[in-house]
């Protein structure tokens, strides 16, 4: 009996050694990941003497919200503000109207030559975005859709599209073929089967998709610049160089800048993380 004692007080020993190195290593690659946001956040409410100061503060000696409110009462960056959700929202609703039932079609019926059209998403996937501006730019610019909201969401939107089939197709390809056999003895038709039924049993892979589409469009900068040279139909990541002058540069303001911008993704994360991190995971089932 002292022997097994012995050996569970060993092996206990050693699993709690194990988790406390896990739960230190957890912590280290927390902080180092973190840091940057909470240096971002500590920098905006820095006054200006602090932030050029020589001596480096980890910590603001004194709280001041000016680069903020300098932020918040310029009317250009309330228009980019404007702007940025207008080409989010835009990119995400082509990339579901699309995609969703490009997605629903490969994944429920027999469509010749799926594999193709998986390879051909997965490339594209993989072109980098300035690859891709020269074509999109002679394109737009023979269907006069420069210098409007539309061209850059029509942009992201070609990158969200592949996205989103390659992570709904596995959702529809679950989906008991019974569901379909009861919606037609019910007397649906195919359209209304899909909206009624399939849409609803697979919740959880579109909020995950469109909260990654939304945040393409967000966080787009390359196309907003090429497809719109109005400085007025510009987006917030393209105005953040308004505080870089000749005289300096003042980064609490461009900090502050950064804050309003990412708080739209962290907020989008922190109540959507369930649906997100469940839908990555239920869309990679193995066929």
């Amino acid at each position: 009996m002292a022997d097994m004692t012995y050996k569970t007080g060993f092996l206990f020993t050693r699993a709690g050694r194990r988790n406390a190195l896990l739960g230190f290593a957890a912590v280290l690659i927390a902080v180092v990941f973190l840091f940057p946001v909470y240096w971002l956040l500590c920098m905006s409410l820095k006054t200006d003497a602090e932030a050029f100061g020589k001596i480096v503060t980890y910590f603001p000696r004194t709280f001041t919200l000016e680069p903020w409110r300098l932020n918040l009462s310029d009317k250009d960056f309330l228009i980019s503000l404007r702007n940025s959700f207008v080409i989010a929202f835009c990119s995400m609703t082509i990339s579901l109207v699309l995609g969703i039932p490009t997605a629903y079609g490969m994944g429920r019926y027999k469509v010749p030559g799926t594999r193709a059209f998986l390879l051909a998403f997965l490339v594209t996937q993989m072109l980098p975005a300035s690859l891709m501006l020269t074509p999109m730019y002679l394109i737009f610019s023979r269907l006069n859709i420069l210098n409007t909201f539309f061209s850059p969401s029509l942009a992201i939107a070609s990158g969200s599209i592949p996205f989103i089939v390659i992570t709904l197709r596995p959702y529809f390809r679950s989906i008991p073929s019974s569901l379909d056999d009861a919606a037609r003895i019910d007397g649906c038709g195919v359209f209304r089967s899909f909206i009624q039924i399939m849409i609803p049993a697979i919740k959880v892979g579109i909020v995950t998709v469109m909260t990654i589409s939304f945040l393409g469009g967000w966080n787009d900068l390359a196309y907003s610049m090429t497809f719109n040279v109005k400085p007025e139909m510009r987006p917030l990541t393209a105005n953040i160089y308004k505080f870089q002058s000749k005289y300096g540069t003042r980064w609490n303001c461009i900090m502050a800048y950064g804050c309003i911008l990412v708080i739209p993704v962290v907020l989008t994360f922190v109540f959507l993380q369930k649906y997100i991190v469940s839908g990555m995971t239920a869309g990679s089932v193995k066929e």
